[in-house]
């Protein structure tokens, strides 16, 4: 028994890597532009080049160790206006590798002695994601063992042993058997769902944390970080609550999960899987984009290129969790670089992002294909919502058309934010119907261009009105 038990335990241990080894092989760079085509209209060089980029990593994994260390990501510079798909892009492919992925805005960072957050905490947090991503992963592994476990503990507080325990007589082995008869009468209906209505009293372990908060920008880290640390010389005080059954079979099995997981095992994999793996999205990266003035704000930006330049170069940053390097992280940077663009950052950053994609601005064209055509296509999205109360609508295809053409006019009268307008254009379209779908119930209704014209062209007409409504 034990040597299979040895066995079990080793695969487990291997999973991951061979696991994340096996996903990547599968996905060649068709593939992933495949993939981003269920989700993304157009866009093409964008998906090619963050298709190779991920390929590259797979590459990487099969060189020799000597070579694999050399042999550092190829950043990518993403420039396109707001709601071209920059973002979606992104997250995307970190769905489809299982990666760690973190996005953050490079305008809400400041040169180091400036009030705001620094650089450094983006490495922080996405190995925070990544913990909580093989925390999770073990946790599905370890779940059914720890719901069992829980619901032991469970039938312990619904039927309790007898104080003195039961006698080693004939009558005691009976008493014996009807409180083993009992239990699993109870272990029935309790996974059947009769108690989960019913409170229990459990007892769970907190630990108590003799330190107020410490309220300045910039120190939730070390909040954090001196919290952990008395957290661990701190006893954990168990404290009784009253519960619903159904809740406290969620509290224990998580209770009894964290005792079955191997943080030091999660948090080794997590740190291999950030610096591996791992992929950072800088968003509006014009922002911090210098454009030649040596004073004012332009000086605290120029600050930040040069604290995100060691982090994109390659740099081991301090964790909670353990030191992680920065070499072979993903660095992906987009910007709609209007006022400013990629040539006013300074050289060093310029250099650490080699490639370079132009994003298409979206028509009436991509804006017919957006709304029908992906996997989760808006109109898919509102067909689907208004389901639930048991409204059925239909849109026509002059009705998509009509959409489409309204969204790329509002677009080029007022600001062009892609996309998102047409959020805005089928929020006001069916303000109405979603306001009185719970009280309609039952009922079908054809969305075609005639309708379109009539709720949203008083609108469009006047560019005022549009600018603030559509």
């Amino acid at each position: 028994m034990k040597i299979l038990e040895k066995t079990e335990d080793t695969t487990e241990q291997k999973s991951p890597k061979t696991e994340e080894k096996a996903t990547l092989e599968g996905l060649t760079p068709r593939r992933i532009v495949e993939e981003l085509d269920k989700f993304i209209i157009g866009q093409h060089n964008a998906k090619k080049a963050v298709a190779i980029a991920l390929r590259n990593r797979w590459r990487r994994q099969r060189l020799s160790p000597e070579l694999r260390d050399e042999v550092l990501p190829k950043n990518i510079i993403m420039i396109g206006s707001t709601g071209v798909g920059k973002t979606e892009i992104a997250r995307r492919l970190s769905k489809l590798a299982n990666a760690p992925f973190m996005k953050v805005e490079a305008s809400k960072f400041t040169e180091v002695g400036y009030v705001g957050r620094d650089v450094e905490s983006i490495i922080r947090d996405i190995t925070e994601i990544a913990v909580n991503m093989v925390k999770t992963e073990h946790f599905t592994k370890v779940q059914e063992k720890a719901k069992s476990l829980a619901e032991e503990r469970l039938l312990d507080l619904l039927l309790p042993l007898p104080r003195k325990g039961f006698k080693e007589t004939d009558q005691g082995e009976e008493e014996k058997q009807k409180h083993s008869d009992t239990r699993e009468k109870l272990r029935a209906q309790l996974r059947e769902g009769k108690f989960d209505s019913r409170y229990v009293e459990i007892e769970v372990k907190e630990k108590v944390m003799p330190l107020g908060v410490i309220s300045n920008v910039g120190l939730e880290d070390l909040e954090i970080n001196l919290k952990e640390m008395l957290g661990s010389f701190l006893p954990e005080k168990p404290k009784r609550k009253k519960v619903k059954v159904a809740e406290a079979v969620q509290l224990l099995t998580r209770e009894e999960a964290d005792k079955l997981i191997d943080m030091d095992m999660v948090t080794k994999e997590a740190i291999r899987r950030t610096e591996q793996t791992g992929i950072v999205f800088l968003d509006e990266i014009d922002k911090v984009a210098s454009r030649g003035s040596a004073q004012g704000p332009d000086v605290s930006r120029e600050g930040v290129q040069r604290d995100l330049l060691p982090i994109v170069e390659g740099t081991t940053v301090t964790t909670k969790h353990g030191p992680v390097r920065t070499e072979h992280i993903l660095f992906i940077a987009a910007g709609a670089f209007h006022m400013s663009k990629p040539s006013d950052l300074i050289p060093e950053l310029q250099g650490r992002f080699p490639i370079r994609v132009e994003l298409d601005s979206l028509g009436k064209e991509d804006f017919i294909r957006i709304l029908t055509e992906p996997d989760n296509a808006l109109v898919k999205q509102y067909i689907a919502l208004l389901a639930t109360e048991d409204v059925h609508i239909h849109f026509t295809d002059d009705a998509v058309d009509e959409i489409a053409s309204i969204a790329a006019t509002v677009n080029e009268k007022t600001e062009n934010i892609g996309a998102r307008r047409l959020h805005t254009v089928l929020e006001k379209l069916l303000e109405e119907i979603s306001f009185d779908a719970p009280e309609k119930g039952n009922t079908s209704l054809t969305i075609d261009s005639d309708y379109v014209r009539e709720k949203l062209s008083e609108i469009v007409k006047d560019e005022d009105l549009s600018r603030y409504i559509l």
